[in-house]
């Protein structure tokens, strides 16, 4: 069946592009969820060029219009959070439940930052000199640059998009190259319900190496937020860098869940159940690194590999699946790799890690659990990014921190335990951007800034009334009465 190609969207024209890439579900690799445009660095360019016209004419709107326009575009997405979920299950490989969920997260960053708008403020100071005020304000810093990653494909999008409208930037958004519907979906949204003026809002799907290198390079794009893997991370940096403007960097993890002697046992479980295998894992934030003190991991390790044999693993979109496929067959291979190498190093395959075959050909992998590994293997210093977790047996607490905090990465971190004293220490001396007790180190608050430290992330935190520092400019006024 012939199909129409979902085009670009460049200084308020939909526009096609160089070329047509496949977006496969990988549920169902023979699904073909639809054919979506690719932009070269030229059409970037184009794009570039737009937004820096219509951003002053979007700033000039008055701080209610611009609220209106983003309230419209959360309304809608919430409305059709269903059908969106559905679409992104369907291209991702979330479970149907996570797909909607996600979806109604965005809608809901879009309702937030509609507020936001609304309460951007300033301060009037007094002066050292007689006769002067001084006035402290925030302005948009103009043209924004969005790099979306593929493992929340409208979230994450959302979190960057709304923001930047709402403080008065103008944006050009290129999602990930593996998973372009729920973008292009979101962006045609917020073209139509948004009602902005041409070039505000411009889609540029693509390659990193074209879209993505014209987006960091060019002079005109003042910001630029980026999130993906840590190598493309620094290179987005530091050309940013080189031309002085603003980056802010989300990049990979290696995140420490810690199981004392004294947690309960069902929720310490849960929680690593949780944090390490939904969504296949494929979440920066996953607990990656079960640390776990040696009174209660022979207990801990044999309940948590009973619950993920009962673990369902299948198509996306089927009832009853728990976790869906991995995103690709890189992914996969990747997987794969690792769970071969953890085993090289010494360390042992007590749970799953076997390619599984299902009614339709997709990329399924069973849920991972390694064993007797150390600290200092591969497997616990480079992010996999998919359903594998490994456990490291500690002797006490202080080893445990200790452990927890020997990563390059800094993002997330967790802690089970029923010790007012131990939680405390923990959130205090741990040296990740999120702190989790008896929580699951994979998920977060959209009101609530999100970031880490480290080599996990670079520049402002995302998200919440944080998110203004990143997408505003302040500026100091010296006026003589």
């Amino acid at each position: 069946m012939q199909t129409t190609p979902h085009l670009n969207y460049i200084a308020g024209e939909w526009t096609s592009g160089t070329s047509v890439a496949l977006n496969i579900n990988p549920s169902d690799t023979r699904d073909i969820v639809g054919e979506y445009v690719r932009a070269d660095a030229q059409q970037a360019q184009a794009a570039i060029d737009a937004a820096f016209d219509a951003q002053r004419a979007w700033a000039g709107r008055t701080a209610e219009q611009r609220s209106d326009a983003l309230d419209r575009i959360g309304a809608e997405i919430l409305a059709r959070s269903d059908e969106l979920g559905r679409l992104l299950s369907r291209e991702q490989g979330k479970t149907l439940a996570e797909g909607i969920g996600e979806v109604m997260r965005a809608g809901r960053v879009f309702k937030f930052f509609a507020a936001e708008a609304l309460r951007l403020g300033g301060e009037k100071l007094p002066s050292i000199r007689p006769g002067v005020e001084v006035e402290v304000t925030r302005e948009p810093e103009g043209v924004v640059g969005i790099i979306a990653p593929w493992n929340f494909p409208i979230a994450i999008p959302a979190w960057k998009i709304a923001p930047a409208l709402a403080y008065g930037n103008a944006v050009v958004f290129k999602p990930a190259d593996l998973v372009p519907g729920s973008a292009w979906a979101l962006s045609e949204i917020i073209v139509r319900a948004g009602q902005l003026p041409p070039g505000t809002f411009n889609l540029v799907m693509g390659a990193g190496s074209k879209v993505g290198q014209a987006l960091a390079n060019s002079p005109k794009v003042r910001a630029l937020s980026f999130t993906g893997s840590t190598g493309t991370g620094r290179s987005v940096g530091l050309a940013c860098m080189e031309r002085g403007a603003k980056v802010q960097l989300e990049m990979g993890g290696k995140n420490p869940l810690v199981v004392l002697d004294d947690a309960d046992l069902d929720l310490a479980v849960n929680v690593a159940l949780q944090g390490s295998f939904y969504s296949s894992g494929q979440r920066c934030t996953a607990s990656s690194r079960l640390i776990v003190q040696q009174g209660i991991h022979d207990r801990f390790v044999a309940a948590l590999a009973e619950r993920m044999a009962a673990l369902q693993v299948g198509h996306a979109l089927e009832a009853g699946t728990d976790i869906g496929p991995v995103v690709s067959q890189d992914q996969l291979d990747q997987d794969r790799f690792y769970i071969d190498l953890a085993q090289q190093e010494g360390g042992r395959l007590l749970a799953g890690g076997e390619l599984l075959q299902r009614a339709t050909p997709g990329y399924y992998l069973s849920p991972a659990l390694i064993t007797e590994t150390h600290n200092a293997m591969r497997v616990n210093r480079e992010e996999i990014f998919g359903p594998v977790a490994t456990v490291i047996r500690v002797k006490e607490y202080e080893e445990a921190l200790a452990t927890a905090n020997d990563t390059p990465f800094g993002l997330s971190s967790g802690i089970c335990t029923t010790s007012l004293k131990h939680a405390t220490d923990f959130k205090r001396h741990s040296t990740a951007g999120m702190v989790m007790v008896n929580v699951a180190t994979a998920g977060v608050d959209y009101h609530a800034p999100f970031g880490g430290r480290k080599a996990s992330s670079y520049g402002a935190r995302e998200q919440g009334s944080y998110a203004r520092e990143f997408y505003t400019a302040t500026k100091t006024s010296y006026i003589q009465a």
